[in-house]
């Protein structure tokens, strides 16, 4: 089955105009509604359905969207995404969402095709967030939270310089590139390296460096 969208937030037209220009730029399926409570059963129905919550921040304090971030969450679906649009840059939220599992960040002034770059980019497991985002982030983490030591992890020697250059935002490319070997190899040394320090993404990878390396 192919991806699903839900687009929550109470601007009906703009929302329902963003589903449909998402559907043709992403191919997935996409469903608007007003709030959370009006996704209903989604379990059974979908499956394995990699689904995407895109939240509407724009009227909605910061404790209700984290509510909505965890409810999101709580959702016992196996590929649960979530991402924040209508983001205001002054309001800073990006590290709590973060650390509550939101995926990505689609801010007020952001261009319209930014939005089909980014969702497919969190359907590929991707975070859509800036260097800077992730910079907060990390030394957020870093005053909060102690991870085990790096060499505790088994990382080899090129796992740690791969998995250094992860954690400034080097993309798969660009790492082959100046390792001169292939895309492929980077990938799995990335597969690799998450699963030896426990991570699901880049994000937390960053994290688990900024404190081990």
């Amino acid at each position: 089955m192919g991806k699903l969208i839900y687009i929550i937030g109470p601007g009906r037209l703009q929302n329902e105009l963003m589903a449909l220009f998402l559907e043709q730029e992403t191919g997935a399926t996409c469903q608007t509604s007003v709030n959370l409570s009006g996704v209903h059963d989604i379990d059974d129905e979908h499956g394995d359905r990699p689904i995407l919550f895109l939240l509407d921040c724009q009227g909605k304090s910061l404790e209700r969207l984290l509510a909505d971030i965890e409810l999101c969450r709580q959702k016992e679906l196996p590929r649960i995404f979530v991402a924040l649009f209508n983001v205001n840059t002054g309001v800073d939220i990006e590290q709590e969402s973060v650390a509550l599992g939101a995926k990505g960040f689609f801010y007020e002034q952001d261009p319209l095709d930014r939005f089909p770059k980014g969702v497919s980019a969190i359907f590929n497991g991707e975070l859509w967030a800036s260097r800077e985002v992730m910079s907060r982030c990390i030394l957020q983490h870093k005053r909060q939270k102690h991870l085990p030591k790096g060499d505790a992890a088994g990382l080899t020697s090129r796992e740690v310089e791969i998995l250094a250059m992860v954690a400034v935002g080097a993309k798969n490319e660009g790492i082959a590139e100046k390792l001169c070997i292939s895309p492929h190899t980077v990938k799995t040394h990335v597969y690799n390296i998450f699963k030896k320090i426990g991570v699901p993404n880049r994000l937390q990878a960053a994290l688990w460096a900024a404190n081990n390396l």
